[in-house]
């Protein structure tokens, strides 16, 4: 499949994707940033993009008027499409903000199922407000997470040790000047037979425990001096900090808007990299069906992945196009309007 960027109303381009380009269950990732209900136009003046809504000036890069039942339903529809679009092996991440993002989570419940509903992941947006009003700052959205089924595609995400995190989590430090830490070689749980149960340098596991490991391995790690022995002759395995591929990503993301975004709600590009690297393969499709700027498409070209754009926004196509002129990228371009007025 060639990589595609469409123009044309969201239900248009899906029923496209679906009906024309026979995709139903070929889509690995779909990431999208829809409209939040806000009310309002989303507007660029002079080639600067508004971020908030209704804007005096400028030209209108798109309405978010959709409000209640008809933007549910719109949602709905779209989730409904992306289901039928989405692989066995695929997730769905959905990104919105926290006046609406509730009743979102109600409808993918429902289509997605809630057993495959994967997280409810905080997104940090913006540094502290200090505007007045009853309410306390709002710096964060949200992203809801949900997969197609059981086992989707997992690339376990690590993020680098601060240098606190080393501190706190590899309190020792050994001859050589490597941060250490040691965890129990024991476990809950007793075994009556197998290696994990023999007697290790003359002692055997504490009652109602049982060794981690087989007997062998254990006396493999003491001769290679991973194993620390306390004063009371209790041993426990060492974890060298340097050894760790780093720490687990939470759900708590803080990865803040461009400070001057080429389109409105232009997202974190970095942001991006972490879900398409997390989440799907090399040649794996993505598909952002709310586009924007292209910020999706650009970093799955990146990334080695195959990628659908859909917008019906003239600026959000210009800005999509713009970025991936920065990047040796080829692509296919259908333009509905143009298809329309024939």
């Amino acid at each position: 499949m060639n990589n595609l960027l469409i123009k044309a109303d969201n239900m248009v381009g899906l029923n496209y994707l679906l009906k024309e380009k026979k995709l139903k269950g070929k889509i690995d990732l779909i990431y999208i940033d829809p409209p939040f209900a806000t009310g309002g136009n989303f507007t660029i003046t002079e080639g600067r993009a508004s971020t908030i809504s209704n804007s005096k000036n400028g030209e209108i890069a798109y309405s978010d008027k959709l409000l209640g039942n008809d933007f549910l339903n719109f949602i709905k529809e779209t989730l409904l499409i992306l289901s039928e679009l989405l692989s066995e092996q695929g997730s769905i991440y959905l990104h919105i903000d926290y006046k609406i993002g509730h009743y979102i989570k109600i409808l993918m419940d429902e289509v997605f199922g809630i057993d495959n509903f994967r997280n409810d992941i905080t997104r940090i947006k913006c540094n502290p407000k200090n505007f007045n009003r009853i309410g306390y700052g709002n710096i964060k959205d949200l992203i809801l997470f949900y997969s197609k089924s059981s086992q989707p595609i997992w690339n376990e995400p690590r993020e680098k040790y601060t240098e606190n995190d080393l501190k706190r989590l590899f309190p020792k430090k050994n001859k050589q000047g490597r941060r250490y830490t040691t965890v129990p070689i024991h476990a809950p749980g007793e075994t009556k037979n197998g290696n994990t149960s023999q007697s290790f340098k003359g002692m055997l596991p504490p009652k109602g425990r049982h060794w981690r490991t087989d007997v062998q391995t254990l006396e493999q790690w003491d001769k290679e001096g991973l194993i620390e022995w306390s004063s009371k002759g209790n041993p426990r395995k060492i974890i060298f900090a340097d050894e760790r591929e780093g720490k687990r990503v939470q759900d708590i993301w803080e990865y803040k808007d461009p400070q001057y975004p080429s389109y409105p709600t232009e997202k974190n590009s970095d942001l991006l990299d972490l879900v398409i690297r997390t989440s799907s393969n090399k040649n794996s499709i993505v598909l952002d069906c709310f586009c924007g700027s292209g910020t999706t498409l650009k970093v799955a070209q990146i990334n080695n992945r195959k990628w659908i754009g859909i917008d019906q926004s003239e600026h959000a196509i210009k800005a999509t196009i713009t970025k991936l002129e920065t990047i040796e990228s080829k692509y296919e371009f259908i333009d509905f309007s143009i298809i329309t007025n024939r």
